[in-house]
């Protein structure tokens, strides 16, 4: 695997200019980090030199590289009524399409964000792995189809993420370039018909 510290030197580094916040421009740096290379792949060093300060600092102020991606990705917060809201905000028939749309414009926004550091990580870390499914299926799709009332909500959500996390996958991990490079529309337009059929459709 890849290690994104090849090339960084160990020097000390000097306080970083203009006050700006060690702490916060750590959890930015680990962000990115993270989501680049997932939770083995990224290393202090590679994070502290994307930060522009001491590695050392990154144990200061998180104790360890577990305990910044806790706090760089497992506890960022997410406006989690909002979304589901505005998920069901329209027509049952209409509500795969707004998953699909949803989720792609939210994650091209940020190249993935913290859903890619999740993803990257998952394999080879439980805690992500775990706090995946509670974003994807405990706290976001079960709650929509239980709420539109379809029979299977568990399930169907489970279907649902099957898509979701696919796309993800594939677009902001893997990346392949055909796939990456295809416009929101005509991904929904593919795709929402199938997450559809998972959520009102014959699934017995």
């Amino acid at each position: 695997m890849f290690d994104v510290s090849d090339g960084l030197t160990q020097e000390r580094r000097g306080p970083r200019p203009g006050g700006v916040d060690t702490r916060a421009a750590l959890l930015d740096a680990a962000r990115e980090v993270f989501v680049e290379h997932g939770y083995e792949g990224a290393t202090m060093r590679a994070i502290a030199a994307r930060a522009d300060v001491d590695a050392a600092m990154v144990n200061h102020w998180f104790g360890s590289k577990e305990g910044l991606f806790a706090e760089a990705v497992i506890d960022v917060p997410f406006d989690l009524d909002g979304l589901v809201g505005r998920l069901l905000d329209g027509d049952v028939g209409r509500l795969g399409e707004r998953i699909v749309r949803t989720f792609l414009t939210n994650c091209d926004t940020a190249g993935g964000g913290v859903f890619a550091a999740l993803l990257r990580s998952g394999a080879g870390h439980t805690q992500a792995n775990h706090h995946l499914h509670d974003f994807m299926i405990t706290n976001i799709l079960a709650p929509v189809l239980r709420a539109v009332g379809v029979d299977q909500p568990d399930f169907r959500a489970m279907l649902v993420a099957t898509q979701v996390v696919g796309i993800a996958v594939v677009r902001y991990v893997a990346r392949f370039d055909q796939f990456a490079a295809t416009d929101i529309d005509r991904i929904v337009t593919a795709v929402a018909p199938t997450v559809q059929r998972y959520i009102t459709g014959d699934i017995a």
